[in-house]
């Protein structure tokens, strides 16, 4: 249960991404039936402000012993230390925390502090794009996807820049106290509940934002017929081109094969009928194209991680 939220702020704290883990966790919604976190905020000397990026300063109540036995520590982007590197203390209670039992989850640069502090060695993580290769090369053990929105790797989570910090959250909501908080969270901010994103268990594949103007109708036509059979001879016909032709575009558009990317649109369809619909796993199948429940199961295990029948008991509203 997730019920103590311990915020960690350093020299360089982005505000943005410091106010979303604010907005989900900082606010009483009681009112709304939400259960309220008892919420700290923690720096390196309590009543001392830390330096923002944009010109303010942010004065913690708490000091880094606040971080200590809270069910999650979260930690907002901030700016490159340079050369003096983030404090030493800092990435020893957090550290400290971690092996305690606290879930971490960064937001955008903050996936630097959580490595500077040993928590990426050979876990799966993700930053914003821009960072991405420069978090590989400083933690080579590091799994670094730079391809989704945020990764969910137990108790470590790390989400890409900015608005993808909201997911994150919002996503660990969801996760340890279900739907209907996280829906009334989401209400709240303006925000859909759940956005597409991508993490280690719970994976989802939207239509790339890379994708071109002109190759992007035969994503949508694909989306609009996901319960129809496909190969890629079928789908060249549709787009008018050969064959191959049709799968290098593809590749390069989307980073990925026509048919993975399909199998993987129709598996984040299949989660949104379980949670949002009482369709049986076979009527599911078929309308997500994989005709079977077994052969739904198959793929959907491999790529969420739980059959569709856990998945639904977890997530469905």
């Amino acid at each position: 249960m997730l019920k103590t939220v311990s915020a960690l702020v350093l020299d360089g704290l982005s505000p943005f991404e410091f106010g979303v883990i604010c907005e989900v966790f900082g606010i009483d919604r009681t009112a709304d039936g939400v259960p309220n976190f008892d919420f700290k905020v923690c720096g390196p000397r309590a009543g001392k402000p830390v330096r923002t990026s944009v010109g303010a300063s942010v004065t913690p109540d708490h000091d880094l012993s606040a971080l200590h036995g809270a069910d999650l520590v979260a930690v907002p982007a901030m700016h490159d230390p340079g050369e003096e590197g983030y404090s030493r203390e800092a990435l020893d209670a957090l550290r400290a925390a971690a092996d305690a039992g606290s879930i971490i989850l960064t937001v955008c640069s903050g996936a630097f502090v959580a490595g500077a502090a040993g928590l990426l060695d050979g876990r799966s993580c993700t930053t914003h794009w821009m960072h991405a290769d420069e978090l590989a090369r400083l933690h080579p053990t590091a799994r670094v996807d730079r391809n989704v929105l945020f990764v969910d790797d137990g108790n470590l989570i790390t989400s890409a820049g900015t608005a993808a910090g909201i997911d994150a959250c919002l996503h660990l909501v969801r996760r340890e106290l279900g739907s209907a908080v996280t829906n009334v969270i989401a209400r709240r901010m303006v925000v859909p509940p759940q956005r597409d994103g991508g993490q280690r268990q719970y994976i989802d594949q939207p239509i790339p934002a890379r994708c071109s103007e002109g190759f992007a109708p035969q994503l949508d036509w694909i989306m609009q017929h996901l319960d129809q059979p496909h190969t890629v001879a079928t789908l060249a016909r549709q787009a008018n081109m050969s064959p191959r032709t049709f799968a290098r575009r593809f590749v390069d558009e989307t980073g990925t094969t026509p048919m993975q990317w399909i199998t993987d649109q129709r598996v984040l369809y299949a989660r949104r009928l379980l949670e949002e619909t009482d369709l049986d796993v076979d009527r599911v199948a078929e309308r997500c194209g994989f005709g079977t429940a077994t052969l739904l199961r198959h793929h959907f295990r491999r790529i969420v991680g739980v059959t569709p029948s856990d998945y639904r008991r977890r997530f469905a509203a």
